[in-house]
């Protein structure tokens, strides 16, 4: 790949490596910086010397990858407000007792059944001042005090730390908010707050009452809901009250990304601009005056959708777009990319571990490298075939470029995404021209009749479309185990696969067959670490005991009721490419490499004469621990979470003073036996 000859490709990928070695190892930046002036001073002097000696040229060209990849430890390191001393994570009581915490509203996020959810920004914790992002849950009611963007409320409550996964090849969710540097959780009613008369008028509240001043113009104008909501989500990006149903809708046609503001939507709009201004000549002046017209209009789309980090990642990545066309820099295009990588990495460097941005530029490479490849397999003469084939080629181009992230991360794959695409096409492209339209006079006032009605109909009729192909649930392929010794490889495949489908040659071919070996050394490798591997997991479930005997690939489950399909069994059989072998009810005492397990449930009857090696208590049985613990004297006492909190909290107390390891789920996740 030529590009990778350009230098800033090398400092991107150094930078890159910089930022994903800092994130897995987090070294001091105090080692970091230490490092990193010394590789300075060799660039330094190397620059002076490579000049008049063109053999250094190599030996600088090392050293400046080295130094960019310093500059990305040392980023991820400055960027990460945990390491900041005046971050709430470092206050010592604010997780253990009740807070006067006073912040600031920021961005709304979905609700749930039960909350109203936003980002807020710490401002005080009981007069001291503090820093931090954290998530703000207030109760809803039937109250009309209204909370808005910008609003400084103080309440009087316990932070809570996020929780994490209590149980194995589960979402993380702690693990994801800590990627957007946000540590703890507020739980709060309205009548519990105070609202700061004066709101902070910064651009978040400016945008906030625009989107405000757009959805009430909308509901004005008698937009349906249903079809309003979809709507702020394809112009927008707005997704927060878009009902389960459709969302499950557009993930099982393949279309999820519609939904989200990406490159498809900053596309549209460029353009729409782009078609507005065609009157305007193509001259020096006149191109500066597109170039201007795109960048102030990209930016005000970003103000009204919110300021959301993907409208933020996609504007930036077509604003250095417009700005590489504007200097006729077409032909570089892949550069133009890696300087946006590498700017928005500069000021958000945690982006490159969000899926988002992952989908969105590899989606964007691949359309550019891979689809004209595919568009020269076949040249059709019809302006209709033409059409439907380079839809076709788009389509699958993006597809194989995030096919294996989205195997890795979602493990399913819907078989009708090229279909779904193809047809709703020529839909969408009408419903953001007129989406746009719409948008531009809901800012101001209320948009005509006629045209709401328009426009929601063709939303109207998108997600009829949608739901038919979603109907057709067949063909999505769901539970695809995948790890990242496939993923990986699999990339490896399709990159050499791609070249040599552009120009074979004897060397390219030799590549492939290669990397072939190497996905089948992938294949082999996962079978070899899966078969050697046994465990016995005790979960965490709330209304059930539930466990879990893997040998090799075969895995049984051991159940206190009867095994229904839920997420916990089917993540771990997906995420340990597991064959379910058998389910049975859960018995007193069971035996797994040696160790003897005996489980005491509600009934409270156990044998004295059993010596476990490990005790299971589970739905809160009465009994005397004590006194079990002196006839049975057990290695490890283990409560699942079918316990009640109150005897839990009372069996570990008791084991502590046995100085008899104790281990709760509710409290440190799943026990797993090796």
């Amino acid at each position: 790949m030529k590009v990778l000859d350009f230098p800033l490709a090398k400092i991107t990928i150094s930078f890159l490596l910089g930022i994903i070695v800092s994130y897995y190892t987090r070294p001091s930046i105090l080692t970091a910086g230490i490092f990193l002036i010394f590789s300075i001073t060799i660039f330094c002097t190397l620059y002076f010397f490579a000049a008049k000696r063109k053999k250094l040229n190599i030996i600088f060209g090392i050293n400046t990858s080295i130094v960019s990849f310093f500059i990305g430890i040392i980023t991820l390191q400055l960027q990460t407000d945990s390491y900041q001393e005046s971050n709430y994570i470092n206050s010592k009581t604010v997780f253990e007792k009740p807070q006067l915490i006073t912040f600031t509203l920021r961005e709304k996020l979905k609700s749930n059944d039960f909350n109203d959810r936003y980002v807020a920004i710490i401002n005080q914790i009981e007069g001291k001042v503090y820093t931090g992002r954290i998530i703000v849950n207030i109760q809803k009611d039937s109250s009309k005090n209204k909370v808005i963007l910008g609003n400084i409320i103080r309440v009087k409550t316990v932070l809570q730390p996020n929780s994490s996964s209590k149980n194995p090849n589960q979402f993380d969710y702690a693990k994801y908010l800590s990627n957007k540097q946000i540590y703890g959780q507020v739980y709060c009613r309205k009548s519990e707050i105070v609202i700061n008369k004066n709101p902070k008028k910064d651009i978040w509240y400016y945008s906030g009452r625009l989107h405000s001043r757009i959805i009430n113009n909308l509901e004005n104008a008698h937009f349906n809901k249903d079809e309003m909501n979809v709507a702020l989500a394809l112009i927008l990006g707005q997704q927060q009250e878009i009902s389960a149903d459709i969302i499950k809708d557009y993930q099982y046609s393949g279309t999820t990304h519609v939904l989200s503001v990406s490159g498809l939507h900053v596309g549209f709009i460029m353009l729409f601009i782009n078609f507005i201004l065609k009157p305007i000549p193509n001259t020096r002046k006149g191109s500066f005056i597109k170039l201007i017209s795109i960048l102030i209009s990209l930016a005000i789309f970003a103000v009204i959708s919110g300021l959301s980090p993907p409208v933020l990642r996609s504007v930036v990545m077509f604003s250095f777009l417009a700005i590489g066309n504007h200097l006729r820099r077409s032909g570089n295009i892949y550069h133009t990319l890696l300087v946006s990588i590498l700017l928005i990495l500069l000021f958000e460097p945690y982006f490159l571990f969000d899926v988002g941005f992952q989908l969105s530029y590899l989606a964007l490479f691949f359309i550019i490298w891979l689809q004209p490849i595919l568009q020269k397999i076949w040249a059709p003469k019809h302006k209709i075939t033409i059409y439907i084939w380079n839809a076709l080629t788009v389509s699958c181009a993006a597809q194989i470029g995030t096919l294996p992230v989205c195997l890795y991360y979602f493990h399913q794959f819907p078989g009708l995404f090229f279909v779904t695409n193809i047809i709703i096409l020529p839909l969408l492209s009408f419903i953001m021209i007129a989406g746009i339209i719409v948008m531009i006079f809901a800012v101001f006032y209320s948009p005509p009749m006629i045209l709401v009605a328009i426009f929601e109909k063709s939303v109207y009729l998108l997600n009829l479309m949608i739901h038919f192909v979603a109907t057709f649930e067949s063909f999505v392929i769901k539970d695809i185990s995948f790890n990242f010794y496939y993923l990986i490889t699999i990339y490896l495949l399709i990159i050499a696969g791609t070249i040599w489908l552009n120009k074979p040659s004897f060397n390219k071919t030799i590549s492939l067959l290669l990397t072939i070996i190497i996905v089948q050394i992938s294949f082999i490798y996962t079978k070899k670490e899966i078969e050697s591997q046994q465990e016995l997991i005790i979960y965490n479930t709330r209304k059930s005991t539930l466990i879990s005997e893997r040998i090799g690939k075969n895995i049984s489950f051991i159940t206190s009721d009867t095994l229904s399909k839920n997420n916990i069994s089917t993540s771990y059989l997906v995420g340990n490419f597991g064959v379910l072998k058998s389910s049975h009810k859960i018995k007193n005492t069971l035996f797994f490499n040696g160790k003897k397990i005996l489980v005491i449930d509600s009934t409270g009857v156990y044998q004295n004469r059993t010596q476990p090696d490990i005790l299971l208590l589970t739905q809160s049985p009465k009994v005397n621990l004590d006194r079990i613990l002196k006839d049975l004297n057990p290695k490890i006492i283990i409560a699942d979470a079918s316990n009640s909190y109150s005897i839990i909290k009372s069996w570990k107390t008791t084991c502590l003073k046995k100085n008899i390891p104790f281990h709760a789920t509710n409290e440190k996740g799943y026990y797993k036996l090796n």
